[in-house]
């Protein structure tokens, strides 16, 4: 959420913000912010000074009682005093309201460094690391690797739940394990906390690190009010919010392996077969509390502990730094991380690295304060990162292409073997 002052004395600069970011329904949500934020200060302050009289008529009519003096006249003008505050009090509550969801509705602005850019066809390549595989034969996209071991039964997912949900059997289940244990033990060696979390979330909290309303129509909803969890970042941002934190502790680096939902709706053709867009997948996310002063060095360290990863498993990759128009709601920067695709010979996103800066804590009221939670020190916004360490499911896929061999096998990397256990997957066929 965008600090209201802000928006108040920078007009302009949010309304180019607005545009940049290609949300022109944001900058219908602006205008109408800015007018019932005017009206809504206006009512308060009337609202406030007949209060004000209302609580002195009290005081006045109770010490003409005490004197024994006729207070008659100034009990009927209280009646009408309070009528009018009730009036005030109900209009001011509505417009709140309006106010508050309005609020939601702006996007967090892009820093100065982010480029221009009208879609993903404006992001820029920032680095591009490793050689992409030459074969000596046609290689194959992972899902016809994997029709020859029985690797992904796509079929029997679609009977248990539906298109979306592939269920991973054999040696890939194996595989995938081990990218994940990988991708958590590199976490753990950077001094990240792990967590086991739940796959539900509450609206609050949904709301608070900005999903909602933003991406509500992308989330699985189910009874009791709780929906699905798309990211772990949900509820590793979430754990703090409405608490002060010790400046001591930060940087707070978190980490928690996770199943992630995700409709994915309108998805269709070519580019989605296999698992390359699957509606339940597995992913490691990173998660920074961070001083606003250190958030966007932190963005960097982020990106590359990504990337070092994606160099031990043997994978050509490259970052993109993403414009206005693709950056999305709640970044201020973002960085996407994409590996080469040897059987489809084509770029796919594994990793997306984000600083949020004080858009999220601002509506978690996640605060630091030196000299400790109980100290005398002024509070503070902190700032939020997420990233995800891997999206499994695609770095799966670009193990099986990137080191497939003519037989049908797949070569493991070398840093990979210990967690799979073998240095290859795959019979001969």
């Amino acid at each position: 959420m965008v600090d209201i002052r802000y928006i108040r004395e920078h007009q302009n600069e949010i309304r180019k913000a607005i545009t940049d970011k290609q949300m022109p329904e944001a900058l219908e949500s602006l205008t109408e912010l800015l007018l019932v934020d005017e009206e809504f200060n206006l009512l308060r302050q009337d609202l406030e000074t007949k209060q004000a009289d209302r609580n002195a008529n009290s005081k006045q009519i109770g010490e003409l009682k005490r004197k024994g003096e006729d207070a008659d006249a100034l009990i009927h003008a209280m009646g009408k005093l309070s009528g009018e505050v009730k009036s005030l009090e109900e209009k001011a509550r509505s417009l709140e309201e309006r106010y508050n969801s309005l609020l939601l509705e702006i996007p967090n602005p892009a820093h100065e460094s982010v480029p221009y850019g009208e879609s993903e066809h404006d992001n820029v390549v920032a680095k591009e690391v490793g050689s992409k595989p030459q074969f000596d034969f046609d290689p194959r996209p992972h899902w016809e690797i994997a029709a020859l071991h029985n690797w992904i039964d796509f079929e029997r997912g679609v009977k248990t739940t539906g298109a979306g949900f592939p269920i991973y059997r054999g040696e890939a289940a194996r595989l995938l394990r081990g990218i994940i244990q990988y991708s958590l033990n590199g976490l753990l060696d950077r001094d990240y906390i792990e967590h086991s979390i739940p796959l539900l979330v509450n609206a609050d909290s949904a709301k608070a690190t900005g999903q909602l309303p933003d991406k509500e129509g992308q989330m699985y909803t189910v009874s009791d009010g709780f929906y699905l969890i798309p990211t772990s970042e949900l509820i590793l941002t979430g754990m703090h919010r409405d608490e002060i934190l010790d400046t001591n502790d930060l940087p707070l680096r978190y980490t928690a392996p996770s199943a992630c939902f995700r409709r994915e709706a309108g998805s269709y053709g070519a580019h989605v077969r296999g698992i390359n867009r699957v509606h339940q997948f597995d992913k490691v996310e990173m998660v920074l509390f961070t001083k606003p002063e250190e958030s966007y060095e932190a963005l960097e360290s982020m990106t590359a502990t990504s990337e070092e990863m994606l160099e031990g498993l043997e994978l050509p990759y490259r970052r993109l730094l993403m414009c206005t128009g693709d950056i999305g709601f709640t970044q201020a920067k973002k960085y996407d991380i994409e590996v080469w695709s040897g059987g489809q010979e084509r770029w796919l996103e594994v990793s997306s690295c984000s600083n949020i800066t004080d858009f999220q804590s601002r509506r978690l009221q996640t605060r630091f304060r030196d000299g400790g939670k109980q100290g005398s020190g002024k509070t503070e916004l902190v700032h939020t990162l997420n990233g995800s360490a891997f999206g499994m499911v695609r770095v799966l896929a670009a193990i099986i292409e990137n080191h497939q061999q003519e037989d049908g096998s797949v070569r493991i990397p070398t840093a990979l073997q210990p967690f799979v256990g073998k240095e290859s997957i795959g019979s001969k066929a």
